[in-house]
């Protein structure tokens, strides 16, 4: 089940929210329930997340016309919170997120592994737009 790995890339934004507040917005599972989806015709109809080392998380990603889904899942590697999320996804990737607080602003960095089925210039826009899959960058809140 592991894929080929081309390389690691990051994306940031800047949310305008205090640092405790993206983080609520990023791990609840309520939460990511109402912005983790790759397009506006995606959506996400359950979400479990156990947020701690070793926890894993499980987010159910489904076309809206019932056309295709799939589940977006992995293991946390490390969590500080309100700063750091590292996790792999069960293909291998790694993922790492740095929540930084400036001011009443957070900066919110992820670096991922990229695979070998979508165009990397794809899946670094994909991650940066707001109201992504889960390994996105969070919403606008």
């Amino acid at each position: 089940m592991s894929s080929q790995i081309n390389e690691a890339i990051t994306v940031q934004a800047v949310v305008n929210a205090n640092v405790e507040k993206v983080w609520k917005f990023y791990t609840e599972p309520e939460h990511i329930m109402k912005w983790n989806n790759a397009s506006g015709d995606w959506h996400t109809p359950r979400a479990e997340n156990d947020l701690r080392v070793g926890g894993r998380f499980l987010f159910r990603m489904e076309a809206k016309d019932g056309s295709a889904g799939f589940d977006f899942e992995g293991t946390y590697e490390k969590v500080n919170e309100n700063e750091l999320i590292s996790y792999v996804m069960d293909d291998g990737r790694k993922v790492e997120i740095v929540f930084a607080k400036d001011g009443q602003k957070t900066r919110v960095s992820m670096a991922f592994d990229t695979e070998n089925t979508n165009p990397i210039e794809m899946q670094r826009s994909g991650r940066q737009a707001p109201g992504v899959e889960r390994g996105g960058l969070p919403p606008r809140v």
